[in-house]
């Protein structure tokens, strides 16, 4: 008895309750089908199926064995896509999603690039803020800044990054210095969009972590949009390192309150490039994610990753 062709009849006859249907699928007889699945009966000594002249049911066993049927076969035709495409060239559609501010600030570089490389390898990028469900959105890679939590995943960490608390020069200009966490509270504040009506920001230096909750000037729910407002002189942001490099190099804000860490949610965040736990890493896959930590993946290499100028030595800074 052919084994696997005998599961993957039974699995057919689970889902469509149908001998010929089923016959029809693998190009087989109705009377080839019911051997086979009674073979399956007779070697594992228990009955699968209740058949009358109208319709099938599956036994409690049946039920059980369909449902641990459906993950196997699934798992064996990945593994077989898998191999197939590690032994041709590299090949297919890339679908990569990515928050918003690596997405457009990184990807698009690394992607053209990526492109010159493996011309026959095609990317849809897809950007958005929140993390996505890789099998039911299917997506390939999500590039996300926390750590997944959700089971069934594999992460790969490119760099660990903090936030910067910056302003303009502007407006930073005749406003009171700031010195601890709470002055603050006296200026106009930027706040990214989370769950719940309060707007905290964690400062921690040395044990306690202290919070400080302010009523902002403005908020949004994109990175994009709060970086360009504080770069219009609209307040203070709290941003990553990495995407605020440039503009602290170049003058066009200014890092504050530079001794203190400072996040809005929590101090484990980077970036990490998260996919499905499959036994073997589809090709695309892994020649994808190994350009792209090969351009942005340490502490170094994430000040570069958003735009091409070279890390500064130091940082201007304002502390008063």
């Amino acid at each position: 008895m052919d084994r696997l062709r005998a599961m993957e009849l039974f699995l057919s006859i689970s889902q469509t309750r149908n001998f010929s249907e089923t016959a029809r699928r693998f190009g087989i007889s109705a009377t080839g089908v019911s051997r086979m699945i009674t073979d399956i009966e007779e070697e594992l000594k228990v009955k699968l199926l209740l058949r009358s002249t109208r319709q099938i049911a599956l036994t409690e066993s049946g039920q059980e064995y369909a449902r641990q049927l459906e993950g196997i076969l699934w798992r064996i035709n990945e593994l077989q896509t898998n191999i197939t495409a590690i032994s041709s060239r590299p090949q297919g559609l890339l679908r990569v999603h990515s928050r918003m501010m690596f997405g457009l600030g990184v990807l698009p570089n690394l992607i053209a690039g990526f492109r010159k490389l493996y011309p026959e390898i095609h990317i849809q990028l897809t950007l958005g803020e929140t993390a996505v469900d890789l099998r039911r959105n299917q997506f390939d890679v999500d590039f996300r800044i926390s750590p997944p939590l959700e089971a069934g995943v594999k992460r790969r960490k490119l760099f660990q990054s903090e936030r910067y608390l910056v302003a303009s020069p502007a407006y930073l200009a005749g406003r009171p210095g700031l010195q601890a966490p709470e002055d603050i509270l006296v200026h106009d504040c930027l706040a990214y969009q989370l769950p719940g009506d309060d707007y905290v920001w964690l400062f921690k230096q040395e044990e306690p972590l202290r919070q400080v909750t302010f009523q902002p000037r403005h908020v949004t729910n994109s990175g994009v949009a709060l970086l360009e407002l504080a770069r219009l002189g609209e307040g203070l942001a709290l941003l990553d390192d990495y995407t605020v490099h440039n503009d602290i190099r170049q003058g066009r804000l200014v890092r504050l309150l530079p001794d203190y860490r400072i996040s809005n949610k929590g101090f484990d965040e980077g970036m990490y490039a998260t996919i499905l736990d499959t036994p073997i890493i589809p090709t695309k896959i892994r020649l994808f994610l190994d350009f792209v930590a090969e351009h942005v993946a340490g502490p170094e290499l994430r000040f570069s990753a958003h735009g091409s100028a070279a890390a500064p030595d130091r940082p201007p800074t304002a502390q008063a």
